[in-house]
């Protein structure tokens, strides 16, 4: 399989999933900002979108969509534990955060890397994420994850997410429950593969 990323993008939640996995992948480096691959070609021509992830499998079709490529890994690998088994209600809630992170936290750290928005406008959605921060951290009160003591697809986007903070100005670091879970995340070695993979961490 291949999966087209930007280091430290969304496509960092699926490419943490594959490393989980332990499935065989090839990455391929997307420059967000002119659209092409590493190897020059149109990234539009491989997703019309023209976001990341985009994972492509071994018999040529291509999946979009973070969370969907999260649950497509899981499922093809039989990894229960990192997206539990259909029809449970397990599953629904690894997904009910999946869907919260996406539209409620991804998507208000969209605007805030756009450079034409105002500095009232940057106040606004940087407020907007205090809260919704200060809530997700209130839920891992006494929790190793999201969902429990196991990690799933819905840690590896809130880990992957919650990095986007510091380049955008918003602050995490009083939020205690939140801080102990990245760095619990941060410590997995599937995590560390996948960062250093990216060029997000100096390998040792």
């Amino acid at each position: 399989m291949k999966l087209y990323y930007s280091p430290g993008a969304c496509s960092l939640a699926p490419h943490i999933m594959l490393c989980e996995a332990k499935l065989p992948h090839t990455l391929i480096k997307v420059d967000t900002s002119t659209h092409l691959t590493e190897n020059g070609i149109d990234f539009y021509s491989i997703n019309p979108k023209g976001h990341v992830p985009v994972l492509e499998l071994d018999d040529g079709q291509r999946l979009s969509e973070g969370p969907i490529i999260a649950q497509f890994i899981a499922d093809h690998a039989r990894r229960e534990d990192l997206m539990p088994a259909a029809a449970s209600m397990a599953r629904y809630r690894v997904m009910e955060w999946q869907n919260y992170i996406t539209s409620e936290l991804h998507k208000c750290f969209s605007p805030l890397f756009n450079p034409a928005l105002d500095a009232k406008a940057k106040a606004v959605f940087t407020a907007i994420l205090g809260k919704k921060f200060d809530w997700v951290s209130g839920q891992l009160r006494g929790m190793s994850y999201l969902t429990g003591a196991s990690f799933t697809a819905a840690d590896a986007y809130l880990f992957t997410v919650a990095g986007w903070a510091k380049y955008v100005g918003v602050d995490l670091s009083d939020f205690e429950h939140l801080q102990a879970f990245l760095a619990r995340v941060a410590a997995r070695p599937a995590v560390q593969e996948a960062m250093k993979a990216e060029g997000l961490l100096q390998a040792k």
